[in-house]
């Protein structure tokens, strides 16, 4: 296996960590609502899903979102609000996401699009060399419990 080969996998796994942090802190914001524990999950992992455009496996999540859907818009603009101080990992995610697609022919513009539109993209913000992001993927990792 050559280090191309090795790099997009490696990346993608540090986006994961960063939509793990997100995930932690949205379902922090979210438990002090009235929603009971489960649908605070499932919002929460509808959310993250949108903002990276991952689809869900199981219909259930799907069907949920889109019942929900309202939700999950509000939901998704309480990032940018709420949780101000991801925007820097989650910028870099993104764009590091976006040029992982491009590299498999994947293109997902339109993922960092809506998320300039929510106000969660930081666009004067350079994109990030691989190791800077893989540096922050393991501060973040490790302050979140994530990494060891």
């Amino acid at each position: 296996m050559t280090f191309e080969t090795q790099l997009v996998p490696t990346l993608r796994e540090g986006i994961d960590v960063i939509k793990m942090v997100l995930f932690q802190e949205l379902k922090s914001l979210l438990i002090l609502t009235e929603r009971n524990s489960a649908d605070v999950n499932r919002l929460t992992g509808a959310v993250v899903n949108e903002l990276f455009s991952a689809t869900h496996s199981k219909e259930a999540a799907q069907i949920f979102s889109q019942v929900n859907r309202d939700a999950v818009e509000k939901t998704s603009r309480m990032i940018s609000k709420d949780l101000n101080h991801l925007r820097i990992p989650l910028t870099d995610a993104l764009r590091i996401q976006f040029l992982c697609d491009s590299h498999e022919g994947i293109d997902s513009a339109a993922v960092l699009e809506r998320a300039k539109k929510q106000k969660i993209l930081i666009v004067e913000r350079e994109v990030p060399l691989p190791g800077a992001f893989m540096s922050i993927v393991r501060s973040f990792g490790r302050a979140y419990g994530i990494l060891n």
